[in-house]
């Protein structure tokens, strides 16, 4: 397949790159701004393959993706391109509306236009993915799961942000006939995330011995879900799921952040026995909770699982301590973040 990603220098859209080219033999163009958080040292690995191509453009400048389209003639969009930490969207939200909202909307008119003008067959099989996330649907209770048919509460404005991207694209498939599927995702962790994330910012404070910031009591529940996992789900979906559809992708490992960090500790000092700290609870500070902090989330994964026969193959304790392993020996890829984009300081207090 040739597929174009958007957002493929982000940290999920990497993982899907590497992936599609790598071990799946497609053909892959990335599209992608290169906001703050985005790394092409993440596309090292195939940044000189024969099957992948790099355009730096903004989903919103509709004229530059109407002739990436034109020139790459792919089978599908796989739109990941977003701002994504709900800590910033507090902090600034305007730019969140404008690229996962406004951005969205004129990816969505030249993939329209786009597919209008593809041949038969090839236009019957096209998709146009999106790629979403759970906190769409708020907060759930202390039991439940949630489901494709789960109504949508968001309550930050990263959330609220997203919710209305997935409204737009069923809204395209529904007018405009677009065969458009959509995906939602649980909490993702692993190699090359970038630092604000709260599982690479617990593994570098407790490497360097700083505070282990959790928020309110530490008994915010989330599902975590590895990347490389994610990737394969993305394929199936792109590849086998029905247009007009909905799949929650979920790793079906639910955790306290409080126990999360914890694991988080333990797994560092198990790869550095030698870190002077000993003890969890010698760094973990409890700090005030931030703005509309989502109690708890989980995804029910089961009709991934029926219809397209994805599994997550990482529990917790397996992808924590690779995940921590791979920060240990790469450090020559995190330090110039901190040093030149992010400091490890707290966002999103309002």
């Amino acid at each position: 397949m040739r597929v174009m990603v958007t957002g493929g220098a982000g940290f999920i859209g990497s993982a899907l790159c590497r992936y599609l080219v790598g071990e799946c033999g497609w053909q892959v163009l990335n599209i992608d701004k290169l906001t703050y958080a985005a790394d092409l040292r993440s596309l090292r690995d195939i940044e000189t393959h024969r099957d992948y191509q790099f355009v730096q453009a903004d989903i919103g400048d509709r004229a530059a993706i109407r002739d990436a389209l034109a020139r790459f003639q792919p089978d599908a969009v796989m739109h990941l391109a977003a701002e994504s930490h709900v800590d910033r969207s507090i902090d600034g939200p305007g730019v969140f509306v404008q690229t996962n909202i406004v951005g969205t909307y004129e990816l969505l008119m030249a993939v329209l236009e786009y597919w209008r003008g593809v041949p038969g067959p090839r236009q019957k099989a096209f998709r146009f993915h999106h790629i979403s996330t759970d906190e769409v649907y708020g907060a759930l209770g202390d039991e439940g799961l949630f489901d494709e048919t789960s109504p949508y509460r968001p309550t930050s404005p990263y959330s609220a942000s997203k919710a209305a991207s997935d409204h737009l694209v069923r809204a395209w498939h529904h007018t405009y006939g677009l065969p458009v599927i959509v995906s939602n995702c649980s909490n993702n962790y692993g190699p090359y995330q970038f630092p604000e994330k709260f599982v690479p910012l617990m593994i570098l404070n407790a490497v360097s011995g700083q505070s282990m910031p959790v928020y309110g009591d530490g008994g915010n529940v989330r599902d975590w879900l590895h990347v490389d996992d994610h990737a394969r789900a993305l394929r199936l979906i792109v590849e086998k799921g029905r247009a007009g559809e909905t799949y929650n992708v979920g790793g079906h490992n639910e955790s306290r952040n409080i126990d999360m960090v914890r694991r988080i500790f333990a797994a560092v000092l198990e790869c550095a026995p030698d870190i002077p700290v000993r003890h969890a609870d010698d760094l973990i500070t409890f700090v005030p909770d931030r703005p509309g902090h989502d109690r708890r989330y989980a995804i029910d994964a089961s009709k991934i699982r029926d219809e397209l026969g994805w599994r997550a193959q990482y529990d917790l304790a397996r992808g924590l301590r690779e995940t921590v392993a791979w920060y240990m020996a790469r450090r020559d890829w995190w330090q110039p973040i901190l040093d030149r984009k992010y400091g490890l300081e707290r966002l999103g207090s309002a």
